[in-house]
This record gives structure tokens, C-alpha cells and sequence, in this order.
């Protein structure tokens, strides 16, 4: 197979399908949307036989426990996809929105005005209700996309594509507007990477390894949605009820998700004779985690393996995390910056001035105060869905929404300008 002549053809044809797409109304497009959500709907049976497929060589490709939840679709996950195409469809249409417009003292009307970025490919793994998001927030803002999901979802990802075409053709648009690649050869990475003047827009989602060879191979711009080592710091004054609850659910709820913590860091105040830090663990314990920390960690409670330095910049994606105890809020502060990938990281504090001190201080995409690291996440913010969530800073930052796909353009209109 000549991964690169494969990509060239699909490409070209998105090309055209987003050529097409700008072009037509918010009403097509939220039509295409809602026909995707029902189709979704129709189609249960049939993406839960295709899931099944997938689910049934988990043991065969070694996946964890935690990777095989973020594989499976249930009725609960099914219908999410359907409502999430619904909530996309009913925000506000992002292309053709004015950003800014103005009058100059010569008489030049200036306009800068939202329009869709072209083709977007977009590179995945595991999740297969990534491929149904990806699709809606690219089709409501104007986007062909191109998606290549990992081999552990290629049943239940071209189950997806397959019921969302039926809404897409419904609606009147092209059928390149969404492709799902059948293929699972890494070598379509690569020529995805390089389809410069096809596909304008890279963002791979998925693992650390993932995402570095995407960036390593890439000559066209990449949105990176790294690693999610995700923080918890629990200050001396916490809440110590709001403070369980939070950690458990932060680390418990779903630990296969980019946004679950991996770190506990709580204050040394709270290490006395066990107090609150003693509790925490505990109850982490009682969850099945598998906790690894620093000597005065391992003080409170012997059962807790040492943690290496290597521990706490791993994103374990399962039930372990790593904790430390931390002197004050400025070394909790430091920990985060120093180890954090950037995604998510959260302070349990009744403090107005340390939560405002770690909000300032923390460089990360999102910032909670008492509240889980859980609820970073496109849904979440009201965005219906996310593409991912990005820990660059550039172009977009955090959960990424159908305005996200979007760039600009300046709209000049004179009445016979001419620069002297």
C-alpha cells in the first residue's frame, strides 16, 4: 500500500467537501447534525455488535482495564454521542461571527471575521465516541475532517462513520465532509503529517507516544493534546469532606481518562498524626489504588510504595497515583509547574487568597478551585463536545470546541482606496 497516494486521494476530496461546507448556511449544517443524532440513535444495535468485535480482542492487544472502559459503548455512551451532536448543533454558529470591525479616519471599513480552517486531520485512540465529537464540532464549524482511530476501535470507529454518513448525506453534504480511515498502518500517520496543501490542521489525541511522533513527523501545524498529569492540592484550611470527596472522584471516578488525577499533593499541616492527609489515604486505598509516596507520606501510612521522580511525571491512566507532602502552597505551586503536563490541576483551599494565588500561579490549561479535576472537559464547559483538549498555548488552550476550529479573515471594504 502507498500510504502517501492513499492520503492524497481522500485528502483531495475533503478539500472539496470543505470547499463546499463553507459555504453553506448554519441551518444545513445544524440539519446534518441533528440527522447524525438520530442516526446515531437507530444505529445502537449495530454499534454495540461492531464494539463487541473490538472489545473481544482487548486480552489479544494487552489492554488495561482502564483502556478497555474507555473503549466500550454502552447505552449510556451511545446516547451521550447523540446528545452531544444536539447540544453542537443548537450553539451559536461560529463561522462568519465578526471579531472585531472598525472604521478608519480614511474611510476603510475593517472586519475581522471567524471562518473555517479547511481540512482537519485528526489522530486518535481508543475512545470511538471521539470519532462521532470529532465529526460534529468539524461539520458545525465549517471543517472537512479526516479521522484515523487506533486499531483497539477500527470495528466500532467505522460502525460510527458509517451511521454518521446517513445524516451528513441526508442533509445534502458531501460524503468526503467526514472520513473515517480503514486503515491501521502507522505509515498513514506519517502521510497525514506530510499532506501539506491537503490537510491543513493536525491534532493527534492520545498517548505521550502518540502525540510525539505525530509532532516529530509533522510538517504541517499540530495542536498537541499531551499527556494529562493531572494535580490535586489540598491546602491546610481545606474542607475535609469536600476535600475527600474531590480526590476520590478526581482519581476514581474514570482513571483511563486524560483528565483523572495522578497526583495527590497535600499540605503538611493536614500530616499530623494522620489528620486529614491519613483519611485521604485511606479512602484510597479502600478504592483499590495503588498509592506510591514521598517518606512522609509513607510515615502516615506504611503501606504506601516509595515514589520515584519518574512516578510523579507519569500519567498512569489506571488506578495508581503519586503523592507528596507539601510544606506550603508555593511548594505545591512549584511541584505542579515543575511536574504538570498543562491539563488540569486543582486546589481544595477555604481560602479566597490562596485560591486566587494558585489560579494566578499555576500554568496550566484549566485551573479548578474545589472543584474535580473531572470536570475539564468540553461537555463540561458547554461546548456540546471537544476535539480534544489542548496543552498548547497556541492557537487554542484547554477543551477545544467548534470555535477552536475556526481561524480568521480581514474583509477590507473601500469606495475606490488607493495608498498614496
Amino acid at each position: 500500500m502507498d500510504a502517501n497516494a492513499y492520503i492524497e486521494k481522500i485528502a483531495t476530496a475533503a478539500c472539496k467537501a470543505s470547499a463546499v461546507l463553507a459555504t453553506t448556511t448554519g441551518q444545513v449544517r445544524d440539519d446534518a447534525l441533528r440527522a447524525c443524532a438520530k442516526a446515531i440513535r437507530d444505529s445502537r444495535e449495530k454499534l454495540q455488535t461492531e464494539n463487541e468485535k473490538d472489545l473481544a480482542r482487548s486480552d489479544e492487544l494487552g489492554l488495561s482495564e482502564a483502556i478497555v472502559d474507555r473503549l466500550r459503548l454502552t447505552d449510556e455512551r451511545i446516547e451521550g454521542m447523540a446528545v452531544a451532536l444536539e447540544a453542537i448543533a443548537a450553539q451559536t454558529d461560529p463561522v462568519g461571527q465578526t471579531i472585531t470591525a472598525y472604521n478608519r479616519p480614511n474611510g476603510l471599513r475593517i472586519e475581522k471575521r471567524r471562518v473555517p480552517i479547511g481540512v482537519i486531520g485528526i489522530i486518535f485512540e481508543s475512545r470511538p465516541n471521539v470519532t462521532a465529537d470529532a465529526a460534529g464540532l468539524c461539520i458545525k464549524s465549517g471543517n472537512a475532517c479526516i479521522l484515523r482511530g487506533g486499531k483497539e476501535a477500527i470495528h466500532s470507529n467505522l460502525a460510527i462513520a458509517e451511521t454518521l454518513s446517513v445524516g451528513i448525506r441526508s442533509a445534502g453534504l458531501e460524503g468526503a465532509t467526514v472520513t473515517v480511515i480503514d486503515i491501521t498502518d502507522r505509515a498513514i500517520v506519517n502521510a497525514m503529517c506530510t499532506a501539506q496543501g491537503l490537510i491543513d490542521l493536525i491534532i493527534p489525541r492520545g498517548g505521550e507516544g502518540l502525540i510525539r511522533a505525530v509532532v516529530e513527523a509533522a510538517t504541517i501545524p499540530v495542536i498537541k493534546h499531551y499527556a494529562g498529569n493531572c494535580h490535586v492540592y489540598v491546602h491546610s484550611d481545606a474542607d475535609a469532606d469536600m476535600a475527600r470527596k474531590i480526590v476520590i472522584n478526581a482519581k476514581c471516578q474514570r482513571p483511563g481518562i486524560c483528565n483523572a488525577a495522578e497526583t495527590l499533593l497535600i499540605h503538611a499541616d493536614l500530616a499530623e498524626s494522620g489528620g486529614l492527609a491519613g483519611d485521604i489515604i485511606a479512602d484510597l486505598l479502600a478504592e483499590g489504588v495503588e498509592l506510591r509516596g514521598c517518606e512522609r507520606t509513607r510515615q502516615i501510612n506504611s503501606t504506601v510504595a516509595e515514589a520515584t521522580d519518574e512516578d510523579y511525571r507519569t500519567e498512569f491512566l489506571d488506578k495508581i497515583m503519586a503523592v507528596r507532602v507539601v510544606d506550603s502552597l508555593g511548594e505545591a505551586i512549584d511541584h505542579i509547574n515543575a511536574y504538570s503536563s498543562a491539563h488540569t490541576d486543582a486546589i481544595v483551599t477555604s481560602a479566597v487568597a490562596a485560591a486566587d494565588a494558585f489560579v494566578m500561579a499555576v500554568d496550566s490549561s484549566s485551573v479548578m478551585v474545589n472543584a474535580s479535576t473531572r470536570f475539564s472537559d468540553g461537555g463540561q464547559y458547554g461546548l456540546g463536545a471537544e476535539v480534544g483538549i489542548s496543552t498548547d498555548k497556541l492557537h487554542s488552550r484547554g477543551p477545544m470546541g467548534a470555535l477552536d476550529l475556526t481561524t480568521n479573515k480581514w474583509i477590507v471594504t473601500g469606495n475606490g482606496h488607493i495608498r498614496q
